[in-house]
């Protein structure tokens, strides 16, 4: 189904064809088209490279909204000039990659170029310096970058809702459109760069959100990695984003996604358990989320810093002067430092009030304490910032006149740009470095403020002191900022608290040296521990093992523009021909058939359970065949299934789970356990009746074998919380008592020992053996993880039992996904379309002509 939210766009992303005309690009190893499933012959495939994972990829592809260069034309001569900007994260990361590894940026330039400029201006950027530059129309780089990234994603994730116009713009859906062509021109050019799907594709951040649907659609075995530098917000302030799901579909058609924090990530994992029903778990310390086949890998490690960079700057002669002068300047009081961009979340005035209070507080400090604020240019226009702007300077001034004097200035705000080295001379310089912002992702300044205290020889020289002299360095850190879960040894501070700001001042004025020091020395073996490489080698080494099962696995393709997805299953698993079905159900003569019946017979999401006429009529037909043993296997209890199937006279039941079991409407119900004493529910039972009542949405089922508490209505998060904690509770008080407690989907079920569909599969298949009627057709079809029991004993049944010939075995899932089953039919209506199939071939036979020694015979015998 199209998504709303995609309507008139599948031009745009609906194509899933390839290239032929590019040579140096190989080709995928299946071609397929949206929403059409391929049916590869397997058993005649010789591909030498699906045997296993290539070895580590040497290419690595970098994707972000903007190339990290320096762009600068000559007005007289009209010349373009280019060079890399070594300032940037995206330079600085490439130290982390293995030698000789060629690495390609694709990206926009932050200057217009003339159309007709553009085919040149791409051949010079790619040969000088590995770039690929996208040119997105002005037009389109105003509504998508401007627009959409910046008024519209950017607040929400950090968590600022547009709650009525004047205070942000509502969503419009013609600039998610934008948003969407323009993600496309960046996947496009990416495809470029590739050279095979075992090229390394690392996309950056919330501009670019769709890149990897966009790149999974021509390579679904290619290595892409996502990194989100912003915050993710909660799932209740995500939830408000109309266009939710396709941006979460689309995150997910990556191997790996990163965030900065545990908190950023446990916030994308509620988004896709809560919108999209995704289940989630650690392995080996890694967290993975299952989808349709593929294992998603989540990083969490905040970027770090160019360390050797930051050295060397602290060593030109430029910087060492202007610590000299920041310190004469600035003798005898406390510097603290704050830089920031100029936004509304940076807290700035919230910093500057929490100093007024703290001089107000503490007119001892009045004469020497000094805040020097540096604001770096905004990166984008609007009210807001002008506002912000405004106001910063305002508070600046008050203080500066309350507290100030003809010779001190409390706050000194840089309000203008200034070079690269005079910041690393503050850093440096200064005693204290707050940042304060109200809600911040990616945020160096603390990292390169610890590193820039460490100092060297030259500033060790300068200030009198010997090499071998301890370093010192104070860190206020607002607890919303990406960082500061990595400095342990910093002030954290709420943000929207001004005395929690100026207490923590006063703390940091008031630290003995010995403090400062181990603080600092903390703060510094982390930060040059890990630095930006070592994100950047980490990151790639997890993506490399994420990616290492792409090669042992075939895969499908389903799903229309962003609702695209790639479904990864086993070499084995194959669609379910009703031809071979057929085929072989025509020519075998004792054919056992096991049916689930909820999610296989009849839809999971349907109201009304109760079989329909027209399935009544084809299981009728299909028992009528002497030739077919058939039961249902299900969760149910035998009472209703009793009813449900009451005009099937010949049909076997087996009610909840395999604990009774009956093998025709005539025959007594058996228990497949022994007699067991029931006392245990009346342990169990109030223990549920608890957490019924205390988990709006829940209830419990009784039946007669088992106690099954289901929570499908409650909320998601803290229905799964209170199944984790019920688990627990049950299995310590049924310790010693002859039951299992069980968590399936969306339930916690307490069932006898030894009761499982599989077995009640090993019990008919070994009475039909002992009975001298082996069946030489097995098939055993459902839906969910309790049939996986008798998919597990239906394959394994050739080896456990005497067959006079090996019987054709049909282990068939409903619905493509991960199984011990070896084949997989669509839905409940194609299992339907199946078995009317096999009643037709029923019905034409003439069964008077067939041999009378037929599985009713036995059926009689048994029951």
């Amino acid at each position: 189904m199209v998504s709303k939210s995609y309507t008139n766009l599948l031009d745009m992303s609906g194509e899933d064809v390839f290239d032929f005309q590019q040579p140096f690009r190989s080709l995928p190893r299946f071609v397929t088209s949206s929403s059409i499933t391929t049916n590869p012959d397997w058993e005649t495939s010789n591909d030498d490279d699906s045997v296993g994972p290539a070895s580590c990829s040497l290419r690595k592809i970098i994707v972000s909204n903007f190339l990290p260069l320096n762009c600068n034309k000559d007005e007289t001569t009209g010349q373009w000039s280019f060079s890399m900007d070594d300032n940037q994260l995206l330079v600085q990361l490439k130290d982390g990659f293995p030698k000789g590894s060629e690495v390609i940026y694709v990206g926009s330039l932050k200057v217009e170029v003339d159309p007709g400029e553009q085919d040149q201006l791409s051949q010079k950027l790619f040969r000088e310096h590995r770039c690929i530059p996208t040119f997105l129309p002005a037009d389109l780089q105003q509504q998508f970058y401007h627009r959409f990234c910046k008024q519209q994603l950017w607040p929400l994730f950090h968590y600022m809702l547009p709650i009525c116009l004047d205070k942000g713009e509502l969503f419009d859906r013609s600039l998610f459109q934008a948003y969407v062509r323009a993600n496309k021109i960046f996947g496009d050019k990416v495809m470029e760069a590739i050279n095979s799907d075992d090229d390394c594709v690392w996309v950056h951040d919330y501009h670019l959100m769709l890149v990897p649907t966009f790149l999974r659609k021509k390579l679904h075995r290619i290595k892409v990695g996502f990194f989100l530098h912003s915050p993710f917000p909660s799932s209740e302030i995500y939830r408000t984003l109309p266009v939710r799901d396709e941006i979460l579909k689309s995150l997910l058609n990556a191997d790996l996604i990163g965030f900065q924090t545990f908190d950023y990530a446990r916030h994308f994992l509620s988004c896709c358990s809560r919108l999209l029903g995704l289940n989630y778990e650690s392995k080996r310390g890694h967290i993975g989320i299952e989808y349709f086949g593929r294992t998603v890998s989540l990083k969490i490690l905040a970027v770090g810093v160019h360390v050797d960079r930051l050295e060397s700057m602290l060593r030109l002669p430029a910087t060492i002067s202007k610590v000299r002068e920041i310190e004469n300047k600035y003798k005898g009081k406390m510097v603290m430092l704050g830089v920031d961009d100029m936004d509304i979340f940076k807290g700035i005035s919230l910093k500057l009030l929490g100093l007024e209070l703290l001089l107000e507080r503490t007119p001892k400090l009045r004469g020497k304490v000094v805040l020097v604020q540096i604001v770096n240019p905004a990166r984008s226009n609007g009210k807001d910032v002008e506002e912000a702007i405004n106001e910063a300077i305002s508070v600046a001034e008050r203080i500066n006149i309350k507290y100030g004097s003809a010779d001190y200035k409390p706050v000194i705000l840089i309000n203008y740009p200034i070079p690269s080295y005079e910041k690393i001379a503050y850093y440096a310089a200064s005693d204290c470095c707050i940042v304060n912002a109200v809600r911040d992702g990616m945020n160096l300044i603390p990292y390169e403020y610890t590193v820039c205290r460490q100092g060297n020889e030259e500033i060790d020289k300068l200030r009198g002191v010997d090499k071998s002299s301890t370093h010192t360095s104070t860190l206020i850190v607002s607890e919303f900022v990406g960082c500061s879960p990595s400095l342990s040894g910093a002030f954290r501070v709420n943000p929207w608290s001004t005395e929690d700001v100026a207490d923590a001042l006063y703390k940091a004025t008031d630290l003995t040296q010995s403090e400062k020091k181990l603080r600092h020395d903390k703060h510094y073996r982390y930060v040059s521990t890990h630095d930006v490489a070592y994100w950047a080698r980490s990151f790639s080494q997890d993506l490399e093992r994420a990616c290492k099962d792409h090669y042992s696995r075939r895969c499908w393709t389903t799903g229309f523009g962003l609702n695209f997805r790639v479904i990864a299953l086993s070499p084995g698993f194959r669609r379910l021909s009703l031809e071979h079905f057929a085929s072989s159900y025509k020519k075998t003569n004792r054919r056992l058939i096991f049916m689930d019946y909820d999610g296989t017979l009849v839809p999971q999401s349907s109201v009304n359970k109760v079989p329909s006429t027209e399935l009544i009529s084809i299981l009728t037909s299909l028992c009528n065949d002497p030739k077919n043993c058939v039961f249902i296997v299900s969760g149910r209890d035998r009472t209703t299934l009793s009813e449900w199937f009451a005009p099937c006279e010949k049909l076997g039941i087996a009610a909840e789970h395999g604990f009774f079991t009956r093998w025709n409407k005539e025959a007594e119900w058996e228990a497949n356990s022994p007699a067991q004493d029931c006392e245990w529910k009346h342990i169990a039972e109030p223990i549920m009746d608890v957490y019924k009542e205390t988990t709006d949405g829940s209830s419990i089922e009784r039946k007669e074998s088992a106690l099954v508490w289901h929570f499908q209505d409650a909320d998601h998060d803290f229905g799964s919380c209170q199944a984790k904690e019920l688990v627990s509770h049950l299995e310590r008080v049924l310790a010693n008592e002859p039951v299992v407690v069980k968590r399936g989907h969306q339930i916690v079920e307490v069932k006898p020992q030894g009761v499982s569909k599989g077995i009640v599969v090993d019990m008919v298949i070994q009475t039909l053996v002992n009975n001298e009627n082996a069946p030489d057709f097995l098939m055993c079809i459902g839906n969910d993880r309790s049939d996986e029991d008798m998919f597990e004993s239906i394959n394994e049944a050739t080896s456990r039992y005497v067959f006079p010939t090996a019987p054709d075995v049909f282990a068939c899932s409903v619905g493509q996904k991960a199984s011990k089953a070896k084949y997989y039919v669509d839905g409940c209506s194609e299992v339907i379309r199946l078995l009317k199939g096999v009643t037709a071939i029923s019905s034409r036979r003439d069964v008077t002509s067939q041999s009378q020694t037929t599985f009713r015979d036995i059926l009689e015998v048994v029951s």
